[in-house]
């Protein structure tokens, strides 16, 4: 037993690290057919051209892009897990450079490795996502050469690339990458083929802008699309099903906000201790979510068992911060 765990159970602290055990140990429900992908091969990515020149790229978490044109390469971001592997897969279906890049926001995980690409590539971004680059300084992400507020058009050879920016999202400047002639979009980070959104939705900066821009996705043309997670493409059915447990999920917090019993949640609870208080309701918020969801779920989306729980609780949040339903903390009479 580590000295940590020590000193926290000789002042009557609970072992953090033995409950992250114990759920670890916890087993997890069969993941579902329609949550699968393409097997990774031991290249360690796999690629697939969805439509011609247009490549997706994954290795069974992340995913990227990139359009082979009649003058040179578009890459559209640079997951660190995919790294170097990006150049492998772009040099066995071409020998022409990379000349534009592309950023779909400032997330590290999607683009800590758009370094790799040269130097002399024009480099795109919304407005914010620029900004937080700027301020980040990373030089891993280098800054963009091109910088668009709501939308921007990239021609290149034969191909066209719609930037456009639908407000707060995931993150502010996160954005989609269209091409309108071969029915080719990417989105990433809100939507998760086959899968429940990741932890707390996503860690989503505005999340009735996410849960907007599913309506918004569902507008374009499409039959592929790139989405950064998880383990395939997906599919306009995709987009429906996520907007269906999104909505499940919000209806469900919604009740729960009002329904849970503060009297039986707070027995036990040091009513001293505002933070306890409140980690009290809003934990048993998502707990009542939860129950009912993951029955509906499990055998639906990959991971309903795992990350609904978490989820609900960035839902309930929502609800109370963004959409003033405050439930019992409502404004008083």
């Amino acid at each position: 037993m580590s000295t940590t765990i020590q000193n926290n159970q000789s002042l009557g602290v609970p072992s953090f690290a033995e409950d992250a055990k114990l759920r670890r140990e916890r087993p997890t429900g069969p993941v579902p057919e329609i949550a699968k992908g393409p097997e990774v091969p031991a290249e360690g990515y796999a690629m697939e051209e969805l439509a011609d020149g247009v490549f997706w790229l994954g290795d069974g978490s992340y995913q990227s892009m990139f359009v082979v044109t009649g003058e040179g390469v578009v890459a559209v971001d640079a997951p660190p897990t995919l790294g170097h592997n990006i150049l492998r897969a772009i040099g066995r279906v071409t020998t022409k450079p990379v000349t534009h890049v592309v950023y779909s926001h400032h997330h590290s995980d999607h683009c800590g490795a758009m370094s790799i690409f040269p130097d002399n590539a024009r480099r795109y971004a919304q407005r914010a996502t620029a900004q937080r680059l700027e301020f980040l300084a990373d030089p891993d992400r280098p800054l963009p050469t091109d910088v668009f507020d709501e939308s921007l058009t990239i021609d290149a050879g034969d191909h066209t690339l719609e930037l456009a920016y639908p407000g707060p999202n995931h993150s502010e400047g996160n954005s989609f990458i269209h091409l309108p002639n071969q029915r080719v979009l990417m989105l990433v980070d809100v939507i998760f083929p086959g899968w429940v959104p990741f932890s707390n939705i996503s860690l989503s900066a505005f999340v009735p802008g996410v849960l907007h821009l599913h309506e918004t996705t569902l507008r374009y043309d499409f039959d592929h699309l790139v989405t950064g997670h998880v383990t395939r493409p997906g599919t306009p059915e995709d987009v429906r099903v996520q907007l269906e447990y999104l909505t499940d999920l919000r209806t469900t917090a919604e009740a729960a906000l009002s329904s849970v019993d503060l009297s039986s949640t707070m027995a036990g609870v040091d009513m001293s201790n505002a933070w306890a208080v409140f980690r009290a309701y809003l934990d048993a918020v998502a707990a009542a979510t939860t129950d009912e969801l993951v029955p509906r779920w499990k055998d639906r989306l990959g991971g309903a068992d795992v990350f609904t729980l978490p989820n609900a609780w960035a839902m309930a949040e929502s609800l109370r911060l963004d959409l003033n339903s405050l439930g019992p903390f409502g404004t008083r009479p």
